[in-house]
């Protein structure tokens, strides 16, 4: 973090004044910033720590794409349930089921064939400013990209007070915002196995293998 350097002119009490209160402004400021990341960093890792956990969600993309649904992180594992599509990922290889063509895709889970979303929506922590405010029990995180980040540009992220778990967040990319609504938190999965594909529910599905 770059510190702000004030010069006082030594010719005017007036100016003086004007900027010791710049300067303890721009260390609240930093204070502020402090903090922001720091709470952040503690609701991202109950999300993605490697105790994992679950949530549900749900999702509006202005009017390009609406969906909720449920959803297990732990590490490189994921698996999520939506009433059209489910996934398995085991850290290898990730499974995509489509109920309504009756189909299941076999994909790279590095792959950004994945989710024609998911390079819109790039995100690394470090490349973002930080401020926080409260409202009310919850505490309200914006997040601004730093020049040339691509991806995500700005994000507001309400996290409770107390638990530090995330109850929505909103994201700008490029010209539109997405909504997501995350509710039923819990930390921690103990239980590997649901990452594990079910492949005999779905044997009577067409098999595309995309890796």
């Amino acid at each position: 973090m770059t510190r702000t350097t004030c010069i006082m002119p030594r010719w005017t009490a007036v100016i003086i004044a004007l900027l010791l209160g710049l300067c303890t402004a721009t260390a609240q400021e930093n204070a502020n910033t402090r903090q922001a990341r720091k709470i952040f960093d503690q609701a991202y890792n109950l999300v993605f720590g490697p105790q994992g956990c679950s949530l549900k969600y749900d999702v509006n993309i202005v009017s390009l794409y609406k969906t909720s649904g449920t959803i297990w992180y732990k590490g490189k594992k994921q698996k999520f349930t939506e009433p059209r599509y489910s996934a398995w990922c085991d850290g290898k290889d990730f499974y995509r089921v489509d109920k309504k063509k009756k189909t299941v895709e076999i994909l790279n889970p590095n792959s950004p064939n994945r989710d024609k979303y998911a390079s819109k929506f790039k995100f690394n922590p470090d490349n973002y400013t930080y401020h926080i405010a409260a409202k009310g029990s919850d505490l309200i995180i914006t997040l601004n990209a730093k020049k040339g980040v691509d991806g995500v540009k700005h994000a507001k992220v309400t996290i409770d007070n107390k638990t530090r778990v995330p109850k929505s967040i909103k994201v700008k990319v490029m010209f539109f915002w997405a909504n997501i609504k995350v509710s039923n938190f819990r930390s921690g999965i103990d239980d590997d196995d649901i990452f594990t594909f079910p492949r005999k529910q779905y044997s009577s599905y067409k098999f595309i293998d995309k890796r």
